[in-house]
């Protein structure tokens, strides 16, 4: 399994980009907001995911993870294809994608082309909790609002350690978020000091 390429940048469409690393140039389905974050480098780190079909190898490219991981969270649901998970990720940002999930908004996951009404409201049904558990979006109160940001790498290595510790991953999630959101400085062995008392 190919985790990332890192390499030159030397082909690049709104859709499409090819990254040149040890001497073999590969080719990556990429969103448009990949694009966007890409377009002025030469030198790129595109995580990957591969889909291996009968009749092709498909390499999918993303600028972070928290991208690959919202794009292997749609096609997880029927009728979310490759092809369509990249055209919403094309059209709304992973944290947009994430609030129209946990607000119940059908009508704008419609808004991107070839989804459904069935398909919205089985995309918000199968992963609103998910996206939650897996860490892609941060805490989301029952208001709908996104919550105040938290220091990213200090909450995933908070997370990883709780978890390599037993806890599983949702409810660490929740409270750790909760922990930076009050006190976004701490170090990520106060955080996991903290969580430890408070993780039921």
């Amino acid at each position: 399994m190919i985790e990332y390429i890192k390499g030159e940048l030397t082909e690049l469409t709104p859709a499409y980009a090819t990254v040149e690393a040890a001497g073999v140039g590969y080719g990556l389905n990429i969103s448009l907001n990949t694009f966007t974050a890409i377009q002025t480098k030469k030198e790129v780190k595109l995580y990957v995911y591969e889909a291996i079909r009968e009749d092709a190898h498909v390499l999918y490219g993303f600028y972070n993870k928290k991208e690959r991981e919202m794009f292997e969270l749609l096609i997880t649901v029927s009728g979310v294809g490759t092809n369509t998970a990249r055209m919403m990720l094309s059209g709304m940002s992973v944290a947009e994608l994430c609030n129209a999930i946990s607000t119940g908004n059908a009508k704008l996951i419609q808004s991107v082309k070839g989804v459904g009404k069935m398909t919205a409201q089985r995309i918000i049904v199968d992963l609103r909790d998910k996206i939650v558990a897996l860490g892609i979006a941060d805490e989301i109160p029952a208001g709908g609002s996104v919550a105040a940001p938290v220091n990213n790498a200090v909450r995933d290595e908070a997370v990883a350690a709780l978890t390599m510790l037993g806890f599983s991953p949702a409810p660490t999630q929740k409270v750790v978020v909760q922990i930076l959101q009050q006190q976004p400085e701490l170090p990520v062995e106060q955080v996991v000091k903290l969580a430890l008392k408070q993780i039921k």
